[in-house]
């Protein structure tokens, strides 16, 4: 009798368990593109700017994705790489931009110039065109 009452209250308690991860798997991925969404409209919204800056740091992100695809269950896996710049202002202040591996591997810590940013987006980096700090 105890055998039977363990199976109906699984029989209940299953789909509740399933509904809330799909809602939550669901919320999550709605969530996310809601929240680039707003990311690129404040973009598109904010002046383009350009500056006299001067690049203070360098970082990369790695990170690796696993897959499991539908063949003999065997697990795929790719690596990604995402970079980042921080740039500094003549008035002190710093901001961090995502920028691509090219502009990255082109970009030397020290190096001044004229930064072009749109919100958090980064347009161009014109190197010499800023006063330099040991001058």
């Amino acid at each position: 009798m105890e055998f039977d009452m363990g199976f109906a209250l699984m029989d209940r308690l299953f789909p509740l368990m399933f509904l809330v991860v799909f809602i939550f798997i669901i919320s999550t991925i709605v969530g996310s593109l809601v929240s680039g969404a707003k990311r690129k409209h404040k973009n598109d919204q904010s002046p383009r700017v350009t500056a006299d800056a001067k690049v203070v740091s360098k970082r990369m992100q790695v990170g690796q994705n696993r897959q499991s695809s539908g063949d003999n269950d065997m697990m795929r896996s790719y690596t990604y790489s995402k970079y980042f710049v921080t740039f500094e202002f003549e008035s002190g202040d710093r901001l961090e931009l995502p920028v691509d591996g090219s502009d990255y591997g082109l970009l030397v810590e020290g190096d001044t110039g004229k930064l072009s940013f749109q919100g958090t987006r980064y347009l161009g980096f014109q190197r010499g065109s800023a006063a330099k700090d040991d001058e």
